[in-house]
C-alpha cells in the first residue's frame, strides 16, 4: 500500500469524525483495521467509555472471526444506510455502535464504526457522513484493484520461464511497483496456505511490511502465499519474519475464511436478531461466538485443519533488484519445506540456517528413497528410522543418543545392529552413514 492511500483513508475518517462529534473507525469488510480518527470531546476520550472489543480493535489492528460474526448478524453487510447496533455487556460491547456500511457499486468493502450516544448524531449528519464513505468505498476498491495488479505482476515474475518471459514479467512488475521497485527485498513463502481461492489471500496492507503478495501453486492440489517484503537495509530479515509470524497466525488461527467477501455481502438468510450470540470468556468479553453454522464456526475449523495440516514460513535471503526474485522463491519455498519437515527450524525459518536441507531441498523428490535404505523407511520400522537419524545427528556418539530416545546403550546397539541388517550399510563406514543421514532427512520432505 502506498502511502498517499494511508493518508487519504485518514482525512476522510478524520472529516466524518468532525461531521458526526464523535470518533470515528474505518475497518474493510474482514474487520482490519484502516485507520481511526478521535474528535475532540472529554466523554468520548474517556479510556473508561471505551469497551474491550474496540480496544481489542485498535491495539491489534483487527477483530476475532467471532466477533466479525456477531455483527454481521445485525445484517450489516447487506446494509445501505447506517444501522444501530445496542450495547450488549454480555458481549464486551459495552456502548452502542453505529455502522455506516463502505460501498461501492453495490458491493460492502468496509465499515465505518461510530460509539453510540444520546441523542447521537442526526439523521442529516448521518447522510453527510454516508456521503464520505462513498469516497471512502472508491478508494478502496482502486487500492483493491492496485492490489489485484500487484499480485498478477508478482506471480508471473515468480511462475515464468527462465529468458525473455521471466524479463517481460520483471518489467511488469517494476512498473507496477513505480517507486518502490528499488530493493533490497526479501520474498517469503508461507505454505501451505489454507485456501485456495486467491480471493481468501489477505490484502498487503494487512500484512507488516508487505509490499504485494500472490498465492502460488504448492504440490500438486494445494496452494502457497508469497510476499514480497521490502527492506529497510540487507542486514536484517526482521520486516520478513515479521510478515510471516503474521501470516502463519492468520493461517492457524482461522482467519483464512472459508466463504469470500464477495459471498458474504450477497447474504444468505435472514440476520440473527441482537443478542443471538453468546458471550465467550464471559469473565473478560473480549470475544462473541457465533450460531454453529455461523463464519466463526467454519474459520475455527479452517484453523484447526491448517494445526493438522502443519503450516510454516520460509525467508530467502535478502536480494538488491527485482531480478532475482525467481531464485529468491526458490530459497523461501525450500526454507517453508525445511520448517515443515523438521520443525525446530521453524515455524519460520530463514533459507541461510536450515543447513542440509538446502542441499536436500534442491535434490529431486524421488533420491531420497535410495534403495539401500527403503526397508527402513517402511511403517513397520518407523523406530529404527528414527533411532538411526537421532544416533547420526549425535555424530555417532552412542551415550548423547541413548540418552536423547530415553533407552539402554545396549538396546541401541540392538537397533543399530538392525538398521545394518535391513540395509547393508555399516555405520562404521563414513560414506555409508553419510548416505544413510541424507536419505532419512530426505525422506521427510
Amino acid at each position: 500500500m502506498t502511502a498517499d492511500y494511508k493518508g487519504d483513508y485518514q482525512e476522510l475518517i478524520d472529516e466524518i469524525s468532525e461531521l458526526l462529534g464523535v470518533p470515528a473507525t474505518l475497518e474493510n469488510r474482514d474487520f482490519e483495521l484502516i485507520a481511526f480518527g478521535v474528535y475532540d470531546s472529554e466523554g468520548d476520550l474517556d479510556p473508561s467509555a471505551l469497551d474491550p472489543v474496540r480496544t481489542r480493535s485498535i491495539l491489534t489492528r483487527r477483530s476475532t472471526a467471532a466477533v466479525r460474526t456477531w455483527f454481521e448478524g445485525f445484517g450489516i453487510t447487506r446494509a445501505s444506510a447506517p444501522v444501530r447496533i445496542p450495547p450488549t455487556p454480555e458481549a464486551g460491547v459495552y456502548r452502542g455502535r453505529i455502522c455506516l456500511p463502505v460501498r461501492h457499486r453495490g458491493v460492502v468493502l468496509g465499515y465505518v464504526w461510530l460509539l453510540d450516544s444520546d441523542p447521537g448524531p442526526s439523521d442529516l449528519q448521518l447522510d453527510a457522513a454516508m456521503r464520505v464513505t462513498a469516497r471512502i468505498g472508491a478508494l478502496l476498491a482502486d487500492e483493491a484493484q492496485h492490489g489485484a495488479d500487484l499480485s498478477r505482476e508478482l506471480r508471473a515474475v515468480l511462475t515464468a520461464a527462465p529468458g525473455w518471459q521471466a524479463d517481460m514479467a520483471v518489467a511488469a512488475l517494476r512498473t507496477a511497483l513505480g517507486s518502490r521497485g528499488e530493493g533490497p527485498y526479501a520474498v517469503v513463502c508461507v505454505a501451505p496456505w489454507p485456501s485456495a481461492d486467491p480471493d481468501d489471500a489477505p490484502s498487503a496492507r494487512t500484512v507488516p511490511h508487505a509490499t504485494a503478495l500472490c498465492t502460488v501453486p504448492w504440490g500438486t492440489s494445494a496452494q502457497s502465499l508469497a510476499v514480497l517484503v521490502r527492506l529497510r537495509a540487507t542486514d536484517t530479515l526482521t520486516p520478513a519474519s515479521s510478515a510471516a509470524g503474521r501470516l502463519l497466525e492468520r493461517a492457524r488461527g482461522g482467519e483464512v475464511h472459508g466463504e469470500t467477501g464477495r459471498d458474504r455481502d450477497r447474504g444468505g438468510g435472514e440476520p440473527r436478531p441482537a443478542g443471538a450470540g453468546a458471550a465467550e470468556n464471559k469473565g473478560s468479553g473480549t470475544a462473541v461466538r457465533g450460531t454453529p453454522a455461523s463464519g466463526a464456526a467454519r474459520d475455527s475449523a479452517a484453523g484447526q485443519a491448517a494445526v493438522a495440516a502443519g503450516v510454516a514460513a520460509g525467508v530467502a535471503a535478502a536480494r538488491l533488484g527485482l531480478a532475482e526474485l525467481a531464485p529468491a522463491w526458490l530459497e523461501a519455498s525450500a526454507a517453508a519445506r525445511a520448517a515443515l519437515a523438521e520443525p525446530g527450524l521453524g515455524p519460520v525459518a530463514e533459507w541461510s540456517r536450515i543447513g542440509p536441507y538446502r542441499l536436500l531441498t534442491s535434490l529431486p523428490p524421488e533420491t531420497a528413497h535410495d534403495p539401500a535404505v527403503r526397508p527402513l523407511l517402511s511403517p513397520a520400522h518407523r523406530e529404527l528410522a528414527r533411532t538411526a537419524e537421532v544416533y547420526l545427528d549425535c555424530a555417532g556418539q552412542a551415550g548423547r543418543t541413548a540418552a536423547e530416545l530415553g533407552i539402554h546403550r545396549q538396546t541401541l546397539y540392538y537397533r543399530l545392529s538392525r538398521v545394518e541388517q535391513l540395509t547393508g550399510l555399516d555405520l562404521d563406514d563414513g560414506e555409508d552413514r553419510l548416505l544413510l543421514h541424507m536419505a532419512l532427512k530426505g525422506a521427510r520432505l
